[in-house]
């Protein structure tokens, strides 16, 4: 994997290591989004296969991309929180049951939750990390395994957490959970298109990304997974172009109780979105090409140096076989000025974010080495 930044329009000027916040835009993508725009001027051109047609691409590419065997278990959506209220509206959930959640994971997956325990009298369960840092992410994953018991309905969690890059056991989880007959719902914003998956290895109940991070989509469009479990479910929403038989326009009065084959039914209204569909495929079809494992190796190339020499100045980051390499995140000694560190970084035009009590760093392949190595000076001086 080389450097990648000639292929996207970022600013000389800037050193972006903030792509958990929100990925810069492939050229190629743009290309794509501005051709698609001036099409809308000319509608007679669009024509009735046109509202399907990209959608299945869509759709075949995103399976490819997560390793999943049918792409008609997946469905474009314009939100995380969308997808995850498809998943909340058809898990089954009884008074006294508990859905498992991770402390401080991004709100668009509890506050839904929230709700659905609520209206079934249901417990919510956060799992915490240990509050001292040696051991952190092991002892986080051991105690998510313990928390999963006969009364856990479903787990709703990240593959990677989105404060500061700790990875979870998936797999080990997904085998506790099946024994208890529980589900496993994920959010996987902050992983897909950086860091391998594979559906067949891990096999969740769904998965849900939004499209602007590291899927290097545009901004209102995402993708979910929803396995055969949710094939008669309910939708939040029903649109008519999720019907059986929908392709024919002129019999769309003739209306139908039956849906498109299994989790079409979820997908967004009008998510055959004449601009932001082609783009989002652009930018799937170049993740494809270059790999997420190759990315995800990438980023561990140019980071390196950098977290060593952040861990010898005090700082504390995950031991790397418990962390993701696209996104890391440094928690600062008591002594050390957090406020003069933004101040620096800010002045010299670095970008990263601040999750929580950590600072996230997060690369991608339009980074070099002497990025983190900039970063790294701020800290020294």
């Amino acid at each position: 994997m080389q450097h990648q930044k000639h292929l996207f329009d970022l600013s000389d000027d800037i050193t972006y290591l903030n792509c958990a916040y929100m990925a810069p835009q492939l050229k190629s993508v743009s290309e794509v989004g501005l051709k698609s725009v001036v099409r809308k001027a000319q509608p007679d051109k669009i024509l009735a296969h046109d509202f399907f047609n990209q959608q299945e691409i869509l759709k075949q590419r995103f399976a490819q991309l997560i390793n999943a065997p049918d792409y008609k278990n997946t469905a474009i959506i314009p939100s995380v929180s969308y997808g995850i209220a498809n998943a909340a509206n058809n898990v089954r959930i009884k008074k006294g049951d508990e859905i498992l959640l991770v402390d401080e994971q991004f709100p668009s997956n509890v506050y839904v939750w929230r709700e659905v325990a609520k209206k079934n009298e249901a417990t919510i369960k956060v799992i915490s990390p240990p509050k001292a840092f040696k051991n952190r992410s092991k002892i986080w994953n051991q105690s998510i395994l313990d928390a999963i018991t006969k009364k856990t309905a479903v787990i709703a969690m990240c593959n990677v957490h989105w404060a500061d890059g700790t990875l979870f056991n998936l797999k080990a989880i997904r085998e506790k959970t099946r024994s208890v007959y529980a589900m496993l719902v994920i959010d996987g914003t902050q992983s897909i298109g950086a860091l391998p998956f594979s559906i067949q290895e891990i096999e969740p109940d769904a998965l849900i990304c939004g499209g602007y991070k590291w899927m290097l989509g545009p901004y209102s469009i995402g993708m979910a997974y929803y396995s055969d479990a949710f094939n008669e479910g309910t939708p939040i929403e029903h649109s008519w172009m999720n019907r059986y038989n929908s392709e024919d326009f002129a019999g769309l009065t003739q209306y139908e109780d039956r849906y498109q084959d299994k989790a079409a039914r979820y997908s967004v209204g009008e998510s055959s979105n004449f601009v932001l569909t082609p783009m989002f495929i652009r930018a799937i079809e170049q993740l494809i090409e270059w790999t997420p494992d190759a990315i995800q190796q990438y980023c561990k190339n140019i980071s390196s140096d950098a977290v060593q020499k952040l861990r010898e100045l005090g700082c504390f980051i995950e031991e790397d076989m418990y962390r993701a390499h696209h996104l890391i995140g440094v928690y600062f000694q008591d002594q050390m000025d957090i406020e003069a560190i933004k101040t620096r970084l800010k002045h010299q035009n670095i970008i990263v974010s601040l999750r929580g009590n950590a600072m996230r760093i997060s690369p991608n392949v339009y980074n070099k080495k002497e990025d983190l190595d900039r970063l790294v000076t701020q800290f020294k001086e």
